[in-house]
């Protein structure tokens, strides 16, 4: 935690301090990183038991973006719903709201590109690696992790004003998220040479749009989301 309150900070001050605060809870506890990866390894095993290393890019690219899906859910779930009223009231009288959001969608960024590269790994240790252009393949996973990552945070903070937040976080998630997972797979079909397309850049543009206005989105609806 900061040596000062945190009011006492610029906003962009209060967004460094916060997201200073979730690494150092996340440090200690070690629990979600861990589970994920326990989770991404488990998965993993368990196709390539049944299908073995003769997984056709098709087949990985697909599996590959349902464990990412899947993982990142629970690795953002705990956004905001690991923290009580009390905390909450807390942050609300001394940070901004905006610099309250951009913390939680900043760090779950990182956080999600640093299982992403775990998932790369694991994924291609045991089923292969199909995929021709790795740096198409590699943007296309930072473009996903940033909208995963604006969506299901801004899903965590409506989740946690609920009983059901788990119940919740699943419903609405999940089909604000299909635009981007559609896309997704459309950009990983191209890395692969399962499809050929010259003008795949319009692909990017199209996720960095769908990208932009749900960060828009967010900063616009969440301040009055925080208030309740």
């Amino acid at each position: 935690m900061p040596s000062k309150p945190l009011n006492s900070y610029s906003p962009f001050g209060q967004m460094l301090a916060l997201i200073r605060k979730d690494f150092l809870l996340e440090y200690r506890q070690r629990s979600t990183l861990s589970g994920i990866l326990l989770y991404v390894v488990s998965t993993t095993f368990i196709v390539y038991n049944v299908l073995g290393q003769a997984v056709g890019a098709a087949v990985w690219g697909g599996f590959f973006w349902v464990v990412l899906l899947f993982a990142s859910v629970n690795a953002v779930a705990k956004s905001f719903v690991q923290e009580n009223p009390e905390q909450q009231l807390y942050y609300y009288l001394l940070a901004s709201p905006s610099a309250i959001i951009l913390s939680k969608i900043i760090y779950n960024t990182g956080l999600l590109w640093l299982i992403s590269l775990l998932a790369l790994f694991v994924f291609g240790g045991m089923l292969g690696y199909p995929i021709a252009n790795s740096p198409l393949f590699l943007g296309t996973i930072a473009l996903g992790g940033l909208g995963f990552s604006i969506t299901f945070t801004f899903v965590s903070a409506i989740a946690s004003k609920t009983a059901q937040n788990a119940t919740l976080m699943a419903i609405l998630s999940f089909p604000i998220v299909i635009p981007t997972l559609l896309v997704l797979m459309r950009l990983t079909k191209i890395a692969a040479n399962l499809m050929t397309d010259t003008a795949y850049y319009k692909d990017i543009v199209i996720l960095l749009s769908i990208d932009t206005i749900l960060l828009s989105l967010v900063l616009i609806l969440f301040p009055y989301l925080w208030r309740d």
